[in-house]
């Protein structure tokens, strides 16, 4: 077989929302799951003092002994940091959300570019409208993809480009407008802490931040994931898949992917009590358990290329609604 050279096109509206009431009928209790974790800004806390120590204890050594600890340590708290900016976009660590939109501008520190409240934006879109490529930009463009193609080389660019490709995206989502006040702000505080970075740990200190940045959504096992949440790497037809493997644990159990589509309203550390608590519905789909060997899978498989995803045309029932509030829809459900 040869890899894909257009999207898969689906009829059907997104999955997700189907699964959760179906989930729901039999499982009422998961409501209980639903809520909030402020620990979770602890652990922004512990990584992003980690980043910047290490930053600071690294300014006096060589260049290349500063992008191996930023691809061996720093990638890894990095990640962890945008998954806890990934819990702030749904409301999931304090209650207000002005608490949340302020912690996730805490979070992006270490992350150099200021995307804390772009994500945010472009996040919900991509939940409410999961293949519509106007309005998703988890999915790649039409170019991008003919650009890219299935070989070894395309994909090993890509990925390590991968932070680039993301930017350029969300210029194709015109319907949202995503610069606001909280955008305004994201890039002042972002400023000031790079300066400050630079003139308190050097040029290195800021090359080790920048490198755990780039590597943590790039050409590292890590960008595995990027490949896992949607990519049709298994089956044709399942647009979602979950990981359960070892970096659960240092990464907030960003895996479970499906268990989150399908209750965004639930924090990480009760995501796994999902599957738990309703086996009978993500025990036959397809999970991944290794970020390396898909991560390998996908840069030397020339029957996988960027096309392998699927898009869709119809929109649903959902409304372009204000971002703030990203589970309203899921929380009438489950009310």
């Amino acid at each position: 077989m040869s890899a894909p050279k257009e999207f898969s096109v689906s009829t059907h509206t997104e999955p997700h929302r189907i699964r959760t009431r179906e989930i729901l009928k039999s499982h009422p209790e998961i409501k209980k799951l639903v809520g909030r974790n402020v620990n979770t800004f602890y652990i922004m806390v512990a990584a992003v003092a980690f980043q910047v120590l290490g930053a600071y204890l690294l300014k006096d050594q060589a260049w290349w002994v500063a992008l191996i600890a930023a691809y061996c340590l720093g990638a890894f708290a990095v990640h962890t940091l945008f998954v806890s900016i990934h819990e702030s976009a749904h409301n999931l660590i304090f209650k207000k959300p002005t608490h949340n939109l302020l912690a996730a501008i805490f979070a992006n520190l270490p992350s150099i570019f200021p995307t804390a409240i772009y994500f945010r934006h472009f996040h919900i879109k991509h939940h409410a409208f999961q293949g519509v490529h106007e309005l998703d930009t988890d999915l790649p463009d039409y170019w991008e993809a003919k650009l890219i193609g299935a070989g070894f080389v395309g994909k090993s660019i890509w990925l390590f480009m991968f932070p680039m490709f993301q930017g350029i995206r969300t210029l194709r989502a015109r319907e949202v407008k995503p610069f606001d006040g909280w955008v305004a702000l994201n890039f002042v505080v972002q400023i000031a802490f790079v300066v400050g970075i630079i003139a308190f740990t050097g040029w290195v200190g800021f090359l080790y931040m920048f490198a755990s940045f780039w590597f943590s959504v790039g050409f590292h096992p890590l960008g595995a994931r990027w490949i896992q949440e949607h990519y049709l790497v298994v089956d044709k037809n399942q647009e979602t898949y979950s990981y359960y493997g070892p970096l659960n644990g240092v990464n907030l159990n960003v895996g479970y992917h499906n268990e989150h589509h399908d209750f965004p309203s639930i924090p990480w550390q009760n995501l796994p009590k999902i599957k738990e608590k309703a086996p009978e519905f993500y025990d036959t789909l397809h999970y991944h358990t290794s970020f390396v060997r898909l991560w390998g899978k996908f840069i030397f498989d020339q029957e996988i290329s960027l096309y392998s995803r699927i898009i869709r045309k119809n929109r649903g029932k959902v409304s372009l609604s204000d971002p703030s509030k990203p589970d309203t829809e899921l929380m009438a459900v489950m009310n």
